[in-house]
C-alpha cells in the first residue's frame, strides 16, 4: 500500500462522499456523477484516483463501468493509525 498515496485520496471530501455511496452498493460511474453537482470529467478524474490508491475496483459490463469500495486497503489504514495511537500508551506522562 502506498500510504501517501492513499491519503491523498482520501484528503479530499468528494472522494470521501464517493467512499461513502459505495459502502452499501456498487454503482455505475453514470449514477455517482449524478449525485453531484461538478462535471462528468470531474468526477472522472476523482474516480480515477481513488482507483489509483487501490481504494475502489471497476467492472465494465457492457458500456457501464461499474465501481465497488476495497475495504481492505481502508483495514490496512486503520491498524496503522491504530498502532501509531497504541505506541502513545507505551510512553509515561510527563
Amino acid at each position: 500500500m502506498a500510504l501517501q498515496q492513499t491519503l491523498r485520496a482520501l484528503a479530499d471530501p468528494t472522494r470521501r462522499e464517493i467512499l461513502t455511496m459505495l459502502k452499501t452498493k456498487r454503482l455505475a460511474a453514470g449514477e455517482i456523477s449524478a449525485h453531484f453537482p461538478t462535471s462528468a470529467p470531474a468526477i472522472s478524474r476523482h474516480l480515477s484516483v481513488l482507483k489509483e490508491a487501490d481504494l475502489i475496483r471497476d467492472t465494465r459490463e457492457g458500456k457501464f463501468i461499474y465501481y465497488e469500495l476495497n475495504a481492505s486497503v481502508l483495514e490496512e489504514i486503520m491498524l496503522w493509525v491504530t498502532d501509531l495511537k497504541g505506541g502513545f500508551e507505551d510512553v509515561p506522562p510527563k
